[in-house]
């Protein structure tokens, strides 16, 4: 079982996560932001990992800290789970529809950091929500989990659409990329060697 425990704790945010990336799909996230709540279960289901996230954040000044931290822990808990990454297929995509918006996600667990981020969310806020905060999250998440990440909006005008669409993209892509290739299971996907 590939699995890790984060515990990050800043002057602004005093956070706990666990995954496991060969799970189920079961979660219990509590970070005090209700739309990341929705987002990270969504993900958690649609990437078949079982996630348990706590978070206790400066939530009083805004979401800001709460959020960028959170993708960070993510990504560290990713990489360290993912370990030597032996046999994993290395590379995932999805282009997924969420009712009019379509978005598309690629990955590469290649040990270099790169978001590349192309929604067009129309609306400052969803809810009490920032929504200029998905990209503080994916920069936090590619930052650590040291990968390269496109997300592409390619149709959709409804922010939560758009966003929803966005992180069960990125979970489906990532769902395949973690996936061991059972004929290469002792191999590192790259020339290199090393990932």
């Amino acid at each position: 079982m590939r699995t890790s425990k984060i515990n990050r704790k800043t002057a602004e945010t005093d956070i706990t996560l666990s995954i496991n990336l060969d799970g189920k799909g079961e979660s219990k996230i509590n970070t005090g932001v209700g739309f990341l709540d929705h987002m990270l279960t969504l993900f958690a289901k649609h990437g078949r990992f079982d996630l348990n996230i706590s978070c206790e954040g400066d939530t009083y000044v805004d979401d800001h800290h709460t959020v960028e931290d959170i993708g960070i822990a993510l990504g560290e808990a990713f990489f360290d789970a993912l370990g030597e990454k032996k046999g994993i297929i290395r590379y995932g995509s999805m282009i997924l529809p969420m009712d009019e918006a379509l978005i598309l996600a690629a990955v590469d667990l290649s040990g270099r950091d790169y978001l590349g981020y192309e929604l067009n969310i129309p609306t400052y806020k969803v809810g009490t929500f920032d929504t200029e905060l998905v990209e503080e999250f994916f920069l936090g998440f590619v930052r650590n989990c040291k990968c390269n990440l496109h997300i592409r909006q390619l149709a959709g005008i409804n922010s939560h659409h758009i966003i929803e669409g966005s992180f069960k993209a990125v979970a489906r892509a990532l769902k395949e990329a973690v996936k061991v290739d059972e004929a290469f299971a002792d191999e590192i996907p790259s020339t290199k060697g090393v990932l």
